[in-house]
């Protein structure tokens, strides 16, 4: 019994522990969901980056919008015999210059651009998509944290109570009015509960440091959300949500972007076929049929053997490729929205009043049932199979909670928008 006793006493120091390492240090900021969804907005590092990624993109579309730069080219006489290095005096050696301007042509410069202006849309919709999966862990995070800190109220009350019914017992056991059998099996329940307790704080700590994380929250602070689980009755049209999906899902749109581009990169990549034109004037000086020659240069590549035959039978592939993508994304999206409808749905019928009254009526019972087993009414095995029975309900209650918060989370990331408030 004392080997026991020891076990129980040092788990019951270590989830003490714990629990003062979690929620007693240096700061503890309490938090509605919208208070914290705003610090996430403005402070995540994620969220920063993937805005520097957009305006890098976006800085290429000035880029595509410029005209090639004319091209000077010059050649002279390095040395002779007679005038020796670079003389050119009284018309003495040979000088050759030239100005010249590409010209693009069948609209490429055109293309560019709106290539360009696809990779500016993609990466704002891999942005919102970013942001779309961050503040969705963020939710979930900020439920299940709640979730955890509720059952360890739980823990906290039936410990209490088992370790007050210990030295109850004891105290008989002493004078010889209980058995040895009923401290150890309750010495036993307490010490399951101190181990629950343990295992709860370590989850809490890993979900504070995510949160932490995603929050930018000073480490030594102890984030402690405050959720008031509200049923709503607001009516959800799939089709609706659908559309709506299809216009805020980051991944959707990312999708959509990619086909239009791959459409667009078939269209420059026919442009790429088509030579371009370079225009120029050149001056000659003593090497050419007069002194003084002025002459006008034209030049463009014959496309007699590459044709760009290769990309283009690439983009068009691309593009069925991308056709494929974008047909998956839209049947995902739809069946996405349907299942998180039907779950929230679920999770509301399981969640309701009737369910919060019946977690203050057994309240009221459990404090009844251990009035009754001291005074002797209940036996040990009666008393520890309600005493099991109540903490798995009332878990089991919290967990409902949770599960409505998690369904509101799902139809809210499933939709890209905000659909419920949490």
């Amino acid at each position: 019994m004392f080997k026991l006793k020891f076990a129980a006493s040092l788990i019951a120091l270590m989830a003490i522990t714990a629990a003062l390492h979690a929620q007693n240090q240096t700061d503890t900021l309490t938090l509605k969901f919208q208070e914290a969804e705003k610090r996430f907005l403005i402070n995540n590092f994620s969220l920063i980056a993937q805005k520097y990624n957009v305006d890098a993109t976006k800085a290429l579309i000035q880029q595509a919008k410029l005209w090639d730069n004319p091209e000077l080219s010059t050649d002279q006489n390095l040395y002779t015999k007679e005038t020796g290095f670079f003389n050119h005096a009284n018309g003495n050696g040979q000088v050759f210059a030239q100005i010249s301007q590409l010209f693009r042509t069948a609209g490429k410069r055109g293309k560019q651009i709106r290539l360009a202006q696809d990779d500016v849309n993609i990466q704002q919709a891999q942005f919102n998509d970013l942001l779309r999966n961050l503040h969705y862990n963020m939710q979930l995070d900020f439920a299940q944290l709640n979730n955890l800190i509720e059952q360890n109220k739980v823990f906290y009350a039936e410990i209490s109570s088992s370790n007050n019914l210990v030295k109850a017992i004891t105290t008989e056991y002493g004078v010889g009015n209980s058995s040895l059998r009923d401290v150890v099996r309750l010495q036993a329940v307490a010490f399951g509960l101190e181990n629950d307790l343990v295992e709860n704080n370590r989850q809490i700590n890993e979900l504070e440091n995510d949160l932490k994380t995603l929050l930018v929250v000073k480490e030594t602070t102890f984030i402690k959300p405050d959720i008031t689980t509200q049923i709503s009755n607001v009516p959800l049209n799939i089709a609706a949500l659908t559309d709506t999906a299809k216009a805020k899902r980051g991944d959707y749109q990312a999708s959509k972007f990619l086909y239009e581009q791959a459409g667009h990169n078939l269209a420059y990549q026919k442009a790429l076929a088509i030579p371009d034109l370079t225009i120029g004037v050149d001056y000659d000086r003593a090497s050419n049929y007069v002194p003084n020659y002025y002459g006008l240069a034209i030049s463009l590549p014959l496309p007699f053997i590459n044709r760009n035959q290769g990309n283009i039978k690439s983009a068009k592939f691309n593009i069925q490729n991308q056709e494929y993508v974008l047909k998956n994304s839209d049947l995902q999206v739809r069946n996405d929205v349907l299942t998180a409808v039907e779950q929230y749905n679920l999770s509301l019928q399981l969640f309701s009043k009737n369910n919060i009254d019946f977690y203050n009526s057994y309240d009221k019972l459990f404090g009844n049932m251990v009035k009754a087993y001291r005074a002797k009414q209940l036996s040990l095995i009666e008393f520890v199979d309600f005493f099991e029975s109540y903490k798995d309900t009332k878990l089991k209650v919290i967990q409902q909670q949770y599960n409505l918060q998690k369904a509101i989370a799902d139809l809210n990331f499933n939709v890209g928008s905000t659909v419920i408030n949490p």
